[in-house]
């Protein structure tokens, strides 16, 4: 084997290795029960004065049939289901992005990547119905695919951007 090669064999597995580092992350966050991932005291520690309580009182986000508030659930409890919800989307965006670095190059691998995600989020959401406490959600595997989705697009959206201008040029 020559040192390129060898290279980039390592450079593959480093990526393949970053895959199932989110993945085993993303296994052991969906069996944990809602009491071990709360972080709802560690917010009331640090977030003691409520610190953009009057903004957030206005928003209502319709979620799993209820609607999900500050004065639904309380200032704490809001706080946590939005960063818990950010979390799916970012999460979910670093193993597309994941997914499509170890996918071989091909005219379909964004859209392939996407797939992969949503997949991954479906079995996802599926283990976590093992899960004592959890619930799935359908809403959950579409927030998933937007972070994945979109993640995509901001990877690809220079390409294109840059593809589009060379053809102008010619």
């Amino acid at each position: 084997m020559t040192a390129t090669k060898f290279l980039c064999y390592c450079l593959h597995m480093k990526k393949i290795i970053l895959l199932l580092i989110l993945l085993a992350v993303l296994f052991v966050s969906s069996g944990q029960t809602y009491e071990q991932q709360s972080i709802v005291p560690d917010l009331e520690h640090w977030l003691p004065g409520k610190p953009l309580e009057s903004v957030l009182s206005k928003l209502e986000i319709p979620y799993w049939g209820i609607t999900v508030s500050v004065e639904e659930r309380g200032y704490y409890y809001f706080v946590e289901f939005l960063l818990r919800k950010s979390a799916h989307f970012f999460m979910f965006g670093l193993i597309a992005l994941a997914v499509y670095f170890v996918l071989p190059k091909h005219g379909f691998r964004t859209w392939t990547a996407a797939i992969i995600t949503f997949l991954i989020a479906m079995a996802d959401e599926y283990h976590q119905s093992l899960t004592g406490g959890r619930t799935p959600s359908f809403q959950d595997v579409m927030l998933d695919t937007a972070g994945a989705i979109t993640a995509l697009i901001v990877l690809r959206f220079p390409l294109l951007v840059t593809r589009r201008q060379t053809k102008k040029i010619r």
